[in-house]
């Protein structure tokens, strides 16, 4: 099925639907016309052809009430001619497209050439060879055999190119493999309520056909299109395929279409789906994306090399069904939202200084070797350059451009990106099993930089299972549920018909899954608080539901984060009406103006009676973390019929019930997690909507504070008096003389949430940028989840919305997990940290062994096939040893990093500079004096094709098993003494050393010429494992040193704060530095293409300066805007227009505007280079439009 495109998939349904049209009074055809209507056409369009919606119903074969028989025959045959709800994914990339991206290296391509042009020279036979006048190069040949043997070192360059290939390529594939994998476990887990055969029942999205009836809520994405069939005060954000901010309103009789991919912001309701998958909206969306992605993937492949799985970006929830083409899209199109990771930041600098340093490196060595060769030939020896000569010389010369390109092949480290992939992969995978569901790769590192949580209080703190614990009713506070017989009958029907009315029909009580167990909380987890206590007051809610069923409700105002209460309104059998409302205790008693008394007789409620319930009933339970809920009732008359719009006057002048206070126990490893978080150096704060005292204890229980200590608890109210100005506008100056000691914001609105993350992020006021997690379940916390830097939703009690905005989905919505987030983080950070240890101790020493090698002996000690080896040790193997490390508790012991701590500390590099030193002490002196130690002969100045010498074998063998030892090393960066402490817990570091020995054995005894080595025997083996060992007992020696002393080390890998501009001011030039990024994560970049970048970026800097090409940088813009126009032709013309104006070929007028906007506004003041490049980009496009 995946393997369809979207257009075979469409055309398929639309034969089957020839077939198979008379089954159902509806056609295909019909169904996907009638969901292109909107609004009132809708309706008339409704009328016409079926009467009603319920006619609709009838065409379908279905009940409004019952939902589908739930027949797998049925269900079968409405896939087969109505298609299923399911988008066929992009096809993965084969293996030998991989192979193919993989080849495209940079140093791989140089290598390669090198190596065909040195295998091309074997075979062609010199007429000047053996001609003396040639100097020294036809000398040493010992015998034809090995003269002969001169093509195997090309032909060696050329196979490890090829294993380097293949395992960059099967590295991909199998991360590819992996985030699919992961992929479909987040659509297998989204879920969606329909109604079958009168029951309502959770059903996978993929398995939802035309004709179910859909149930619908606040915090829902609409996973097909549908009819409403009755609706309370429902309201949708369409921004996601209109493009247009405002919610809208949707009802029954006046716009009751409903389509996928679009969020239920407010209210609930029920609809019949009319269309899935690919004829859905949505659907038909995606399937003209999908047809223009052919053409579209050549453009891009020409602009960048783009991740075809889009596999680092996790995606929205689903890429499978019908409720998100379009949101994927977007999603690729709006990537950067976020700033850049930290560890990617860090890292991208550090590859970069690298990159260049082994570019000078490897340049200055071919000179070196040149300028030698020259002088020694030439100038000392006199010799003339004889034609016949020519290309003698040029094998010369192409042996030192392969030793200058080897050089560089180890300088770079191109094994960094693939340990940061392996290192996130492999993290991500384990934090499934802590419940961790990671949905951005980035977000699993950028946790280990955490410094402030921002937590939920319900279900995240706490168990979320409400049970009423104290009541105040009729005039009396009961500390425990009363009994039902001291209470007035009158009353507790009310309270009854109050709590079972005005409550989701979908919350309601099961029985236990288990004997003795607790009832199952089903729904809203308040609303099945309030069930629970009319089950407790010997009642049911049942009978009174059945008599008054959903579709009779009358008007339901439902619950928001605005009005923090619900109400509903039913028509009682004399005309007369009633409305019940629940909210919030505070907020719902300044409505009330009369109370229930014992007797079940109302009487007034004035000002200072509230006062006085607050005082000695809310206030008391509050301080007992109960959460206080207020129940009240009002009856209209039936004539004239009230305004039910004019929700204030509405909802006022009520009779208070009762107040109920609703226990919700706070989670036994709660505690001790933020015990370790507050040790770990992470501030946790709760952000809640609860009342102040509820929260504060709460907070108290949990151990966010502790009684006497100076920490701020206060209220949104509060919170937006000390953080506004005169002019009711907010000043960070204010936001931060509060953050710092703010420990509980309660009564927060998600636009406060949003407020003081941002804050937070924002704020100057310490040296450290703070990194902010934030938890969240609703639709509105989806602002906050976006700004913070890492996003929690919650997988229970979460809604649709929320898990979208977020970057971690916590699959049991429990805090500790979020504790474990915080461990792998700081666990993925370390191993990078050991990896760069490891493999800049053999870059440096690798590229001064081969440099000062080349330049004194006119040839590298290690050949080229061999340092190729080193680097698959080094990069690939290594980086599966040290990326896998298990997370340890020690991890929490200490304080975040900081977004500015340098990747490199001052420990690592004493480590890096101390091994360099022992390493190149062992090798220089084996070059210099090895033949005399082991009565061998030297292999210094050995001439072109000499076969390996024993010299030289004995150095290689040796500079690995330093290596593999340094490599066990590596494994603690902190400066601890035991280095192989948790060894055995990975397996895989343990296989990797032993494996790698084992193959170095097989490569010195038997591989002969290809990797230049000559067999050892036991003796001298034994000598290269000792040398090797003597790393083990060096590394405890520098670990003596105290780094405190040794003041002049540098650290590197540092951020500044410039490179921390967020995305926004840096938006589109950065945008190649972006994609770098993600590239980043994929094994297979190599480091200077960094190069590249600021290149591009000094020519376009340049450009805007000279203000002469300004068409070239706008034909540069436009190839990335060509990217991006199918999805923008759907939303916004404007900008389509502007995009084809800028593609077209005929755009000199625009570059000619072009160019007198960029001088008015660009060469006023230059700020820093990309923030000026970016802004005066945007400024001229904003003008030419």
């Amino acid at each position: 099925m995946g393997d369809l495109t979207n257009s075979d998939f469409y055309a398929k349904n639309q034969r089957n639907e020839a077939n198979h049209a008379g089954e159902f009074g509806c056609t295909l055809e019909e169904l996907r016309s009638l969901m292109e209507l909107r609004s009132t056409e809708a309706v008339v369009k409704i009328q016409e052809d079926y009467g009603d919606t319920e006619g609709l119903c009838r065409r379908l074969k279905t009940s409004p009430t019952e939902g589908l028989p739930g027949i797998a025959a049925d269900l079968d045959k409405r896939k087969e001619v109505y298609g299923q709800n399911f988008i066929p994914p992009k096809k993965p990339k084969t293996f030998l497209q991989l192979v193919w991206e993989a080849l495209q290296d940079v140093t791989l391509i140089i290598l390669e050439i090198a190596a065909i042009i040195s295998l091309g020279l074997s075979f062609y036979k010199p007429p000047g060879e053996g001609i003396e006048a040639c100097g020294t190069v036809a000398a040493g040949a010992e015998d034809e055999g090995e003269a002969e043997a001169g093509w195997i070192e090309g032909a060696a360059i050329l196979l490890s190119v090829f294993c380097v290939v293949i395992v960059t390529a099967f590295n991909d594939w199998s991360k590819e493999k992996q985030f699919r994998g992961l992929q479909s476990r987040i659509e297998q887990e989204q879920k969606f309520t329909i109604v079958r055969g009168g029951q309502v029942i959770q059903t996978p999205v993929a398995e939802i056909v035309v004709g179910d009836i859909a149930q619908i809520k606040y915090g829902d994405l609409l996973p097909a299109d549908g009819v409403l069939i009755q609706g309370n005060d429902l309201k949708i954000d369409e921004s996601s395929l209109t493009g247009e901010s405002d919610h809208v309103r949707k009802s029954a009789d006046k716009d009751p279409m409903l389509l996928s991919g679009t969020h239920v912001m407010e209210g609930s309701g029920r609809m019949v789906v009319t269309a899935v998958g690919v004829n859905s909206q949505t659907g038909i969306i995606f399937t003209l994306l999908g047809a223009g992605g052919e053409e579209e993937e050549k453009k891009e492949k020409k602009v960048k090399k783009q991740d075809g799985a889009a596999a680092m970006e996790m995606q929205p929830l689903k890429s499978d069904e019908g409720g998100d083409g379009d949101e994927k899209e977007k999603k690729k199109t709006n990537m950067p939202k976020k700033e850049k990771s930290v560890l990617q930041g860090k890292l991208t600098k550090l590859a970069v200084q690298i990159g260049k340093a082994g570019l000078v490196m490897s340049a200055i060595t071919v000179i070196i070797l040149v300028l030698y060769f020259a002088i020694e030939n030439f100038v000392i020896q006199k010799k003339q350059w004889l034609p016949e000569c020519t290309p003698v010389y040029i094998q010369y010369f192409v042996k030192f451009f392969i030793i200058g390109v080897t050089v560089l092949v180890v300088a770079v480290p191109e094994g960094l990106p693939l340990a940061v992939t392996i290192s996130l992969a492999y993290s991500v995978k384990k934090m499934m099993k802590d419940n961790n569901l990671v949905r951005h790769l980035d977000a699993c590192e950028t946790m280990g930089n955490a410094t402030a949580i921002c937590s939920d209080k319900t279900g995240t703190l706490t168990t979320n299972r409400m049970t009423v614990v104290q009541a105040y009713f009729g005039d009396v506070h009961y500390k425990e549920i009363p009994d039902p017989n001291s209470l007035s009958a009158k009353s507790l029907d009310i309270l009854v018909n109050a709590i079972s009315i005005n409550s989701a029909y979908t919350s309601k009580i099961l029985p236990a899954d288990k004997d003795g167990g607790l009832p199952r909380q089903v729904g809203n987890k308040t609303e099945c608080g309030l069930l629970g206590f009319v089950l407790d007051l010997k009642r049911d809610y049942q009978p009174v539901r059945k008599k008054i069923p959903e579709e009779n409700l009358y008007k339901v105002y439902t619950f928001n984060s605005v009005r923090k209460s619900m109400s509903t309104v039913i028509k009682q059998p004399d005309g007369s009406f009633t409305l019940y409302s629940k909210g919030a205790s505070e907020i719902v008693l300044k409505k009330c103006s009369r109370i229930l008394n014992a007797a079940g007789e109302t009487r007034i409620f004035r000002p200072r009676d509230r006062d006085e319930i607050i005082k000695k009933v809310i206030e008391p339970m509050a301080s007992d973390g109960l959460r206080t809920i207020c129940i009240a009732y009002r009856d209209f008359p039936g004539n004239p019929e009230p305004q039910w719009d004019n929700e204030n006057d509405i909802v006022a002048d009520l009779t208070a019930i009762c107040v109920v206070g609703i226990e919700d126990p706070v989670r036994p490893e709660v505690p001790d997690a933020i015990r370790k978080c507050q040790r770990a150096g992470i501030t946790v704060r709760m952000v809640t909507g609860d009342n102040i005292n509820t929260a504060r204890a709460i907070a108290i229980k949990c151990g966010i504070i502790h009684p006497g200590e100076d920490f701020l608890c206060i209220d949104g109210k509060e919170f937006n008096r000390r953080i506004r100005n005169e002019k009711g506008e907010i000043e960070q100056e204010r936001i931060d003389k509060i953050w710092p000691k703010l420990r509980v914001l309660a009564r927060s609105s998600p636009t406060d949430k949003h407020t003081l993350v941002k804050g937070i992020i924002d704020s100057t006021l310490v040296e450290q940028r703070q990194v902010v997690a934030v938890t969240g379940d609703g639709t509105n916390d989806g602002p906050a989840l976006k700004k913070a830097d890492v996003g929690f939703a919650m997988g229970i009690a979460g809604t649709d919305v929320a898990k979208e905005a977020s970057d971690i989905i916590l699959t049991d919505d429990n805090f500790s997990s979020i504790v474990k987030a915080v461990m792998w983080g700081r666990n993925v950070y370390d191993s990078i940290s050991k990896f760069l240890q490891f493999q800049l101790t053999v870059n440096v020493v690798a590229v001064i062994v081969a440099f000062t090698g080349a330049c004194i002996t006119q040839d590298s000690p290690l050949k080229a096939v061999q340092m190729l080896w080193v680097n698959l040790i080094m990069d690939t193997f290594a980086s599966l040893a040290l990326a896998t490390e298990p997370p340890t508790e020690s991890l929490l012991m200490r304080k975040p990093y900081g977004r500015n701590k340098p990747l490199i500390s001052r420990t690592m590099m004493k480590n890096i500079l101390g091994h360099g030193v022992y390493q190149l002490t062992i090798i220089f002196t084996l070059l210099f004096v090895g033949e005399s130690i082991f009565n061998i002969d030297s292999g210094r100045n050995a001439p072109l094709h000499s076969p390996p010498s024993e010299h030289y074998t004995i150095i290689f063998n040796t500079f690995v098993m330093m290596q593999l030892f340094n490599e066990i090393n590596a494994r603690k960066i902190h400066g601890e003494r035991n280095v192989f402490d948790g060894i055995f817990r990975n397996p895989i570091f343990c296989s990797i050393v032993v494996g790698t020995f084992a193959i170095q054995i097989v490569i010195v005894q038997f591989g002969g010429k290809p990797f230049s080595c000559s067999p050892l025997d036991i003796d001298k083996w034994m000598w290269c494992v000792f040398l090797g060992l003597g790393e083990l007992l060096w590394g405890q020696v520098i670990s003596t040193i105290p780094t405190s002393r040794l003041k002049f080390l540098k650290e590197a890998g540092q951020l500044t704060h410039k490179d921390e501009m967020p995305e926004e001011e840096m938006n589109e030039d950065n945008e190649e530095i972006d994609h770098a990024e993600r590239e980043l994560r994929r094994g297979q970049i190599l480091w200077f293409r960094g190069l590249n970048r600021i290149q591009t970026q000094i020519e376009v800097v340049n450009t805007f300066k000279s203000g002469t090409s300004f068409q070239g940088a706008l034909r540069r813009q436009s190839s990335t805007t060509s990217q991006h126009q199918d999805v923008t032709n759907i939303s916004s013309p404007s900008h389509v227009s502007l995009s084809n104006a800028l593609s077209s070929p005929t755009s000199t007028t625009a570059a000619a505007a072009g160019r007198e906007c960029e001088f008015s506004m660009c060469d006023s003041a230059m700020p820093p280079i990309l923030e000026s490049t970016t802004l005066c980009f945007l400024k001229c496009l904003h003008s030419l439009t």
